[in-house]
């Protein structure tokens, strides 16, 4: 994929495919509870990346990702 297409870019490292899942996650251990991350990811990293943490008590939320390409807002 080129860079020149427009839309979130997969939050998994050397993927440049456009996202289409917004993982919402955060660090109990350093993030208080108003504190929310996002990673994108495309479809074929989503499960790798929810699982990556999952495993870790990080994820919070598995939403699709806005037509717009924006995260959803936290809830």
């Amino acid at each position: 994929m080129s860079d020149d297409v427009p839309g979130a870019r997969c939050s998994r490292t050397g993927c440049r495919e456009v996202a289409s899942t917004d993982l919402q996650w955060r660090n109990p251990r350093i993030h208080d509870g108003t504190r929310v991350k996002h990673w994108v990811a495309c479809d074929a990293h989503a499960d790798f990346l929810a699982q990556f943490l999952s495993v870790r008590g990080f994820l919070l939320a598995r939403e699709p990702l806005r037509a717009d390409g924006d995260a959803q807002p936290p809830r």
